[in-house]
């Protein structure tokens, strides 16, 4: 039996942002490395992932309860709701 459709109740609040930057704010502060980037899409927060040894992404969104980020990787276009936990295409 088919999956239903994601559904995601935090649509509102995606607004129109500018990047923070052109990498992990914190871990550029910092001097550290990530490996993936993700956009906070209520703030423009850029974090890295949660293969990044900080998972700065993740945990902006703990301290902001920004609920969407998407993927800023080359190639990729999907979101994810923290709240809701499901993929957005």
């Amino acid at each position: 039996m088919p999956r239903p459709p994601a559904i995601c109740s935090h649509l509102g609040e995606i607004r129109q942002v500018e990047p923070s930057g052109r990498g992990c704010k914190e871990c550029l502060e910092m001097g550290d490395t990530w490996v993936h980037l993700r956009e906070c899409l209520s703030c423009g927060h850029v974090g890295c992932c949660d293969s990044s040894k900080n998972k700065h992404a993740t945990k902006h969104f703990h301290q902001t309860k920004h609920p969407i980020m998407k993927s800023v990787e080359p190639g990729e276009d999907w979101r994810w709701c923290y709240v809701d936990e499901v993929f957005l295409e």
